[in-house]
């Protein structure tokens, strides 16, 4: 399935401008859409619950329809969960890229 390219994830050991803090998955995060380059920083606190994959890889983010087909037949790294009130991810593996896909809510 594919989807329209959102943004490339870095993480990261320093501090962005004006982060996000995720407390469910102890990250900050940076807005990918006030980057020229969509870029979304993540920086993980030593206690977060996220998988390291997503601690360690570099990750390309695609807009689809639907998180729950995207990711049938894949090999999913993080379950789909809700980020925010607007947006549901996962993330999944394919041979040496990590990939996030993101859908808007209704």
């Amino acid at each position: 399935m594919a989807g329209k390219f959102h943004h490339f994830g870095v993480p990261t050991s320093r501090k962005s401008p004006n982060e996000t803090f995720l407390e469910g998955a102890g990250v900050h995060v940076s807005d990918p859409e006030s980057h020229p380059y969509r870029i979304e920083f993540l920086r993980f606190e030593p206690d977060s619950c996220m998988p390291e994959a997503l601690k360690t890889t570099p990750h390309a983010a695609f807009m689809v329809d639907s998180v729950d087909e995207a990711i049938q037949g894949k090999q999913v790294v993080l379950e789909p969960f809700d980020a925010n009130d607007t947006l549901r991810v996962a993330f999944i593996q394919d041979g040496d890229a990590l990939i996030e896909v993101m859908e808007t809510k209704s």
